[in-house]
Order: structure tokens, then sequence, then C-alpha cells
């Protein structure tokens, strides 16, 4: 079963350690004091991203082609595998992600654990609880106004679907 209170949990923990203070999260800055190496590359088709650990050293890479707020969740993603399951990536190799915020079948279901765990890292990590309700500062965010949502979202710098992802799962 997939433990999202761990995944949100170690966002929060990178967040805190970076001494963040402001949106948007500089995932860039974070993924490096976590001592793992980011490239950007053009990917071919779906390909969002990938982590592995070569001779003990974790990179992320990230498909360049895709749309700015895409390549943040993707870097937070990956960052999520590194982090959560660095020892399966030691012992598996190479991990390729086609769909980041899955909604097929086995997301849906909840059967692929460590997808859930890593987007729950990443919803943390791009938009941390006490920027969140910094933001807010006391007041709801009605989901249904898409206004209100797009605003939210630009300020964090991620897409309307991963703020109202983030959001549902508070």
């Amino acid at each position: 079963m997939a433990d999202k209170v761990k995944a949100r949990a170690e966002a929060l923990r990178l967040f805190e350690a970076n001494a963040v203070k402001s949106a948007p999260v500089p995932l860039d800055r974070i993924a490096r004091a976590a001592g793992t190496i980011v490239q950007y590359a053009p990917f071919d088709g779906e390909l969002s991203g990938m982590a592995f650990i070569k001779n003990g050293q974790a990179m992320i890479g990230v498909n360049s082609l895709h749309a700015p707020t895409r390549k943040r969740f993707t870097l937070a993603h990956e960052l999520g595998h590194v982090i959560l399951h660095r020892h399966v990536l030691e012992t598996e190799g190479v991990h390729v992600d086609k769909g980041i915020l899955r909604r097929d079948t086995l997301a849906s279901q909840g059967t692929d654990d460590r997808e859930i765990e890593a987007n729950n890292f990443a919803a943390e990590l791009l938009i941390p609880e006490p920027l969140l309700a910094a933001t807010l500062d006391g007041r709801t965010l009605d989901l249904e106004d898409d206004e209100a949502v797009q605003a939210l979202a630009k300020r964090f710098n991620v897409s309307a679907s991963a703020l109202v992802y983030r959001i549902q799962r508070s």
C-alpha cells in the first residue's frame, strides 16, 4: 500500500531543509542540494522523465520539449523516486515515466504504489502546506472558480490540474 503520508513528509523535509520562503519552489536548487544531477533533453513521444543511479550518483532526466509546468511536475516526481525509492533504483536500474499525473487504470485503482507516492511527494514539494496556507491566509479555494485556480497555479508555477490534485489530497 502506498505510504502517502511518508511521501508528503519527505517532501516537506526537503522544503524545510532548503529554507524556501516563497513560491514557486526552486526545484533545481533543491535537487542539487539533495545530491541529484538534473538534465533536460528532448525525449521522444510521451516520455516525461526518468530517474536512475549511476555509480552511486542520482540522476534525473526531464523532457525539455514539454510545457514548463509539466517539466516542473516531472522533476518533482522523479526527485520523489530518488528520495523515496532509491533502493529500487539501485537494484532495478532506470525508472522511466511516460505519464506523470497518471489517470490510467493502475493509478486510479491505487495499485501502483511507487507512482502514487511519487505523485504525492511532487504535489507536496511543488505546493508545500506552509506556503499554501500562507498564500490562502485562512481562505478556502473554490475549485470551481477557474480564474482563482489559474491564479494560484500561476503563483506556484504549476498546472491547474497539479494544483487541484494537491488540494484534493490535503
